[in-house]
């Protein structure tokens, strides 16, 4: 369901299902669960294909940008779909996560 690849020390993550809910949340969990057991972890979620997050997937968005935050780390988001988008917009989110449309970007913004 996930895959993590890894660039210029930064872990990013990437979806093979087109859900993120109730149905695919804790497989999607377990594969990311050790993400920032190290301090100053950086990770980009790329949501490029993802069409669909109910509140399940926000609420681990916002448990991960909480265990980053404890660990001194760093979480972006990339490639948002246009629905999805819609749903960071609606909830205010896009005011708590950082959110690009470019790999290239989102990587320089680490520095």
């Amino acid at each position: 369901m996930i895959n993590i690849e890894r660039r210029d020390k930064i872990d990013i993550i990437t979806f093979s299902v087109n859900k993120i809910n109730a149905n695919t949340i804790d497989a999607i969990k377990e594969g990311v669960k050790n993400l920032f057991e190290n301090l100053n972890t950086k990770v980009i979620v790329d949501l490029k294909g993802v069409d669909y997050i109910d509140s399940s997937g926000f609420a681990w968005f916002l448990s991960l940008h909480k265990a980053a935050r404890a660990s001194y780390g760093t979480l972006k988001f990339m490639n948002p779909e246009p629905r999805v988008n819609e749903l960071f917009q609606t909830l205010h989110l896009h005011t708590v996560f950082e959110i690009f449309y470019d790999l290239d970007d989102c990587i320089k913004s680490f520095r």
